[in-house]
């Protein structure tokens, strides 16, 4: 049995699956599997996860902490080249099934066409960031006036699973020290809600921050 669900489809289907088997008194119609139960741990157990590192790029988040996530994303074992190297690999593998025989027809090169040109893509995004890295020294700690942020759009549009079903199907998962009252007491009073696992609240400072960085575990230097 998987212990992670590996995209929010497949949860919110499987939540879609459980509730079924409850209204046919705990056996979905035409299915004689039994439900399965997959818990997602805290992004606070593994911080420097793809899931922790967002957890941890908050709005107070200092310059030196943001310019400390991009490195683990862009470095040389980050996210980010691990990614590229696998578009490239299925650009290879695409590569070693291609022929010309067809002048009018050829799905397999036009497929490699757009896995070599989103290889291309991501190593662009590479360069970016390790410029941006670098001159997010610069920006200032403290937050600017809230009306100043109207004049550009906000780009995050895709949420991490815990925030989209809530933090209670991972809260058994969640290292104590890490436990804030504040968020557990937001928690509770989410809980009676249907909706809860939709509704998002504004977090507080005590609140944003899943661990100190001097909390987190050591991590090897990483070279560009």
């Amino acid at each position: 049995m998987p212990e992670f669900y590996p995209s929010i489809g497949e949860a919110v289907g499987a939540a879609m699956q459980h509730n079924i088997r409850l209204a046919y008194g705990g056996k979905a119609p035409g299915s004689d599997t039994p439900p399965q139960v997959r818990h997602l741990p805290h992004p606070s157990a593994d911080p420097y996860s793809v899931r922790g590192m967002i957890a941890r790029l908050t709005e107070t988040a200092t310059p030196h902490e943001v310019a400390g996530i991009i490195e683990e994303v862009n470095g040389a074992l980050g996210a980010l080249p691990q990614l590229t190297e696998l578009v490239a690999a299925a650009a290879d593998w695409t590569r070693a099934r291609l022929t010309f025989e067809s002048p009018h027809h050829n799905p397999t090169f036009e497929t490699w066409t757009r896995l070599a040109a989103a290889t291309r893509m991501l190593r662009d995004v590479h360069e970016e960031l390790e410029v941006a890295g670098d001159m997010i020294a610069a920006c200032p700690v403290q937050l600017s006036d809230p009306k100043y942020r109207d004049e550009v759009p906000a780009l995050r549009t895709r949420e991490p699973l815990s925030d989209v079903v809530g933090n209670d199907a991972v809260a058994d998962n969640e290292p104590p020290a890490s436990r804030n009252p504040e968020a557990d007491r937001r928690r509770a009073a989410r809980a009676p809600s249907p909706h809860a696992g939709t509704q998002r609240t504004a977090p507080s400072v005590g609140a944003t921050s899943e661990q100190p960085t001097s909390a987190l575990p050591p991590r090897s230097p990483r070279t560009r």
